[in-house]
């Protein structure tokens, strides 16, 4: 029988402040699960510090762990292309990923993304549920699976809530996939369609 691995997880190394800046300086010391071992660096939020809107996707990539900036690979450019697309100035979002440290294995020279174990999306949520308190914002969009149960819970399906809006606590919440999602399908002209279509019904109704 296999143990799954339990870690201390992120709670211990949040400071008490209400300043971004000092939580984003303090994420980079974290040790609250096992990725910080073999990534580079703590891949934190960053954007407006009062933004209205939130994004928040699965976890840096290889591009975001040498970089320290989140969404700057290719599935960010294509966020970007969205975004510009239906008239959002990206500037004006806070962007962050449930996990801030890149999970992945090696293979030659590449390092191939691996989805998060739902042990570290445990361990890294309190970075996350402090981005949201400080940021204070009116609406959250789930950019993915992981990013939808981080925020929503673990029984929360994208597939079910995509393109939709709905009431949590403190703010509203909104799911599609991720960017990287539509790197990967079949048809990219449609899945970018459908993905574009997303973004403006959320920022439309949030």
């Amino acid at each position: 029988m296999t143990t799954r691995a339990r870690y201390p997880g992120a709670a211990e190394y949040i400071p008490h402040t209400d300043d971004l800046a000092a939580v984003r300086a303090a994420a980079q010391s974290c040790h609250g699960c096992d990725l910080y071992r073999d990534a580079t660096q703590t891949v934190f939020g960053e954007g407006a510090a009062t933004a209205s809107t939130v994004l928040v996707g699965e976890q840096p990539g290889n591009d975001e762990d040498l970089d320290g900036h989140p969404f700057v690979g290719p599935a960010g450019h294509l966020l970007d292309r969205a975004l510009a697309e239906i008239g959002v100035d990206r500037d004006s979002l806070y962007l962050t990923n449930a996990v801030k440290h890149f999970r992945f294995v090696e293979r030659g020279k590449r390092r191939i993304h691996q989805q998060p174990r739902r042990t570290e999306i445990v361990a890294c949520a309190p970075w996350l549920v402090t981005e949201l308190e400080l940021v204070a914002p009116d609406l959250v969009i789930c950019l993915g699976a992981i990013a939808t149960q981080a925020v929503l819970g673990p029984k929360a399906k994208v597939t079910e809530l995509r393109g939709r809006i709905v009431d949590a606590e403190h703010y509203r919440v909104g799911a599609t996939v991720h960017p990287a999602s539509v790197l990967r399908a079949t048809d990219r002209a449609q899945a970018y369609t459908e993905f574009v279509d997303d973004l403006t019904r959320l920022f439309e109704a949030g």
